[in-house]
């Protein structure tokens, strides 16, 4: 299984509804954490697997949830459209021990999150997702998978955590999304609030976009801007 491989010793599901998933991930890890923000589910879940001293339901908001309480995790989830982008940012904010996660999200997302510079699907959330990730996709599920199918199609995508490459400063996070706050602007429109006019005009990239720049020349650029190292 894309989450688990053979093993993991300690898994988190998020919105593991009616637990169709939740049985599967069961073959592979010794101790499962089920966030669910439904009351009726997290009681159908709690009578459905009571038997399992391996499950622990938790009726929690996972945007809220302290995903850090049970130690370190594989996280997974099939995560409804309108948190998909703050789950993420969960994950992205999880200390470096949380090594994968696997997510079933719009295949827009999926699309955004593996994107390359010179792309339309090349933005803040790609950046952001790959300073801390290698990003994957591991199958596209098609509308009709789900009954009542959706209006859109859907993807799996694996999120790996990087090695040996330090957490992203939060200002250099904050710069990535101001260099994107418009996309059809240059970086020198964008970042004029921020920088000098003497900063901006010597820096050769200021004439490019955001979409143009490399994930790793991110850093390399505010570095210049600042005049300092992060």
């Amino acid at each position: 299984m894309a989450a688990c491989g053979d093993h993991a010793p300690r898994v988190i599901e998020i919105g593991p509804g009616r637990g169709a998933l939740t049985r599967h991930l069961l073959a592979r890890t010794a101790e499962l954490h089920a966030v669910e923000l439904d009351g009726e589910l997290a009681t159908q879940l709690a009578a459905q697997f009571a038997d399992d001293s391996r499950v622990h339901i938790h009726h929690a908001d996972v945007l809220d949830a302290d995903l850090t309480a049970w130690g370190p995790a594989v996280i997974a989830g099939n995560l409804p459209y309108y948190i998909t982008s703050p789950t993420i940012d969960r994950f992205l904010d999880l200390p470096a021990d949380f090594a994968a996660a696997v997510f079933l999200v719009q295949l827009e997302v999926a699309e955004r999150l593996r994107a390359k510079p010179h792309t339309r699907d090349y933005g803040f959330l790609t950046v952001k997702t790959q300073l801390h990730c290698e990003v994957e996709l591991v199958a596209k599920v098609p509308r009709g998978a789900f009954s009542p199918p959706p209006k859109v199609d859907s993807a799996a995508v694996r999120l790996v955590r990087k090695r040996d490459v330090p957490a992203p400063a939060p200002r250099l996070i904050e710069f990535v999304g101001r260099c994107f706050a418009h996309k059809r602007k240059n970086l020198r429109n964008n970042l004029r609030p921020y920088f000098t006019r003497e900063r901006l005009d010597a820096l050769p990239e200021a004439q490019l976009r955001a979409e143009q720049i490399a994930v790793e020349e991110f850093l390399p650029l505010l570095e210049r801007l600042q005049g300092t190292d992060l």
